[in-house]
């Protein structure tokens, strides 16, 4: 009884012993290594390794070349999964085992599908007998001992700009990099750095600041500044020890400061610009439109970088391609701007705060924005002093702000709305007089001390004449024949409240605040002041019925946009032919306001005005903004819109005809 009672206890602790020492299948610990792998914890994997793996790379090393190597291939989506056989959850008969594995990834240089093999030997250890055989090939299987994963960005061209003859307004062009060597600034670097500190106008605190930067080394080139546009003269910086320079191609406004409010210009994303767009494939350093045409067709024009990951041997030399995208160009974009027009306009302002824009009338194909006073955009990309942005920024002239994408009091140059409606309502007839007496003008005493005032006095004033004279009284006392319901309804059909189908961002046109209220209100309106905002775009736009029998237009930047019609058959062909003829008066005739605006040979339809610019009504020394619209009648190629700010004391519309005539004459040239 004794010894059965011991073989029982005997049986008893084999059990427990077999039980403690079962070993985990060699598919089980590979299964837990892929695991981690795919997961990315280095650390865990590290765990798996095999002895003799683990002498010859710490974890540290292990961990932190997995991360290196990751981080810099941008990998995203890591799939591993081993490819096993039936008999893979029997117990090896050796000391090792291999399995088959597949490794899938998405870099930064494109998709990653690779097949390898790993080798698991038996080993004793605290809690598994079964390890992995590690060796560089597991990363990537043509990795050997020494050898680097390199990841390489290749940039894409960025999309260029040009006008419709194909000149450029930003295009990629080559500039100059003036920098520093500094194991070559010799034993006198103070001088070399006083010196150069002349030659460019920056403090040598900057240049040292630059030189101290934490990646610079003796040998390397460090940039210092990059030239303007206009300056190729070399020679005197390198005559300076340690001074060289070096090409780059960057963001070029070969236009200046006549388009800086058309294209735009590129800066360095910011931190905060990268943290929205960085799934986007941005990345810090990279070019971005700030403002213009430039961010406005920033997805176009940006293109798709490619990358290139590739292995290099221990001796430094290319190896292997892992995987490789080619960039994609940004797109180019042609636009109907005239550049040559587009200077002409902007030479014309000569530093007068104002705004231009020119259509062609019979297509409206926009063929000039202008935005006065401007900034040269080439600061931007190579180098703006902190001096310049503030005196940009915060200067009484704002040569920042972009005055074509803004709205203004019209003035008179409305007036062709207000016969238009007059017209086509039966209020207005073109042969009948107006009997007005006078320069000033109330309908009653209603309207207590308000009047409304005029230029010239004219007693008997029909259509023809109120055009000439620019009669302010002759269209309030239409438009309150009209009313106040029907002339908003008709104004309205001329786009007020609507979008403009173009690019730029501009806010619709609109007659009132919130409807016209009042009668004094309605005569206001009449002549192109109370409430009425216009864009000078929409101002050129309302024009186009009187060159095209009564269509007005659609606008177009875009060089294969077709031309189109915005509003068909907004005016009956006689009707705008009658105004035309009387626009032509106010050129062609002695007495006609725009008669300055008359050249030679050439047929000129056009229209002045001057709007009040008060703070309140009870303002009585506001300022004055010029206008003045017109087009050729014969070729019928340039529709032009001046505005020209503050005229009160340089004669007004006055101011601004001269400036739109040296336009047309040297169009026509």
């Amino acid at each position: 009884m004794k010894w059965y009672g011991k073989a029982v206890i005997l049986i008893g602790l084999v059990v427990v012993i077999s039980g403690c020492s079962h070993e985990a299948k060699p598919k089980d610990i590979l299964n837990e290594y892929i695991s981690d792998w795919g997961e990315m914890d280095f650390e865990k994997m590290y765990g798996h390794l095999s002895q003799e793996s683990k002498s010859k790379i710490t974890k540290k090393e292990f961990v932190e070349r997995y991360q290196k190597i990751y981080k810099g291939i941008e990998i995203e989506d890591l799939q591993v999964n081993g490819i096993f056989e039936p008999n893979d959850d029997q117990e090896p008969e050796g000391d090792s085992v291999t399995f088959t594995y597949t490794m899938k990834m998405e870099t930064m240089a494109g998709p990653i599908d690779t097949t390898h093999q790993v080798t698991l030997v038996k080993e004793k250890g605290e809690y598994q007998d079964w390890f992995v055989k590690w060796d560089p090939s597991l990363i990537f299987p043509s990795l050997g001992e020494g050898e680097r994963v390199v990841a390489q960005t290749i940039e894409a061209s960025r999309g260029e700009i040009f006008d419709k003859n194909g000149t450029g307004l930003a295009i990629n062009d080559k500039a100059y990099v003036v920098g520093i060597i500094p194991s070559k600034l010799g034993d006198d670097s103070a001088n070399t750095k006083k010196r150069l500190s002349e030659l460019l106008d920056l403090p040598v605190e900057q240049i040292e600041d630059k030189l101290n930067a934490s990646w610079v080394k003796s040998d390397l080139f460090v940039p210092i500044v990059t030239l303007p546009m206009e300056e190729d003269e070399l020679q005197r910086y390198i005559e300076i020890p340690g001074v060289t320079y070096r090409e780059k191609i960057v963001r070029t406004y070969p236009m200046g400061a006549s388009t800086a409010h058309l294209t735009g210009y590129v800066r360095k994303i910011s931190a905060e610009q990268l943290g929205k767009l960085q799934e986007k494939g941005y990345s810090a350093g990279d070019m971005i439109g700030k403002t213009g045409l430039e961010q406005i067709f920033e997805e176009k024009l940006r293109g798709r970088k490619g990358g290139h990951i590739f292995i290099v041997s221990s001796e430094g030399t290319f190896k292997e391609t892992l995987t490789k995208t080619e960039p994609v160009n940004g797109e180019d974009i042609k636009l109907t701007i005239d550049a040559e027009l587009q200077q002409t306009i902007f030479k014309q302002f000569n530093g007068d705060s104002g705004t231009a824009t020119a259509i062609h009338p019979k297509t409206g194909a926009v063929l000039a924005v202008v935005s006065s006073p401007s900034y040269d955009p080439n600061a931007f990309v190579r180098g703006l002093t902190s001096e310049q942005w503030d005196k940009w920024s915060n200067g009484p002239d704002k040569p920042l702000l972009n005055r074509f994408t803004n709205r203004y009091a019209p003035g008179s140059v409305f007036k062709t709305i207000t016969a238009a409606i007059g017209l086509k309502m039966g209020v207005t007839d073109p042969d009948e007089t107006r009997q007005i007496d006078g320069l000033h003008w109330a309908k009653d005493n209603s309207w207590g001390t308000y009047y409304v005032t005029r230029v010239s006095d004219i007693a008997s004033v029909n259509l023809r004449d109120a055009f000439v004279y620019s009669d302010n009284i002759y269209f309030a006392q239409e438009a309150l024949e009209i009313g106040k319901d029907r002339f908003m309804k008709e104004a309205e059909t001329f786009g007020f409240g609507e979008e403009l189908p173009i690019p730029f961002s501009i806010k619709p046109s609109q007659l009132a605040n919130n409807g016209i209220d009042h009668e004094i209100h309605l005569a206001d309106s009449a002549y192109g002041q109370g409430e009425v905002m216009m864009s000078p775009l929409h101002l050129a736009l309302i024009y186009t019925p009187f060159a095209n029998e009564g269509d007005l237009l659609s606008p177009h930047l875009l060089q294969d946009e077709e031309s189109k019609v915005w509003k068909e058959s907004l005016i009956r062909p006689e009707t705008a032919n009658l105004i035309k003829e009387d626009l032509i008066q106010v050129v062609e005739d002695p007495k006609g306001t725009a008669h300055s605006a008359s050249i030679s040979g050439m047929t000129i339809a056009g229209k002045s005005g001057t709007a009040e610019i008060k703070n309140s009504k009870e303002d009585n020394t506001g300022t004055e903004n010029g206008w003045f619209v017109a087009f050729n009648t014969g070729e019928s190629n340039l529709l032009l819109v001046m505005m020209v700010e503050d005229v009160k004391q340089r004669g007004g519309s006055g101011y601004v005809i001269p400036k739109a005539r040296n336009v047309f004459k040297s169009f026509q040239e």
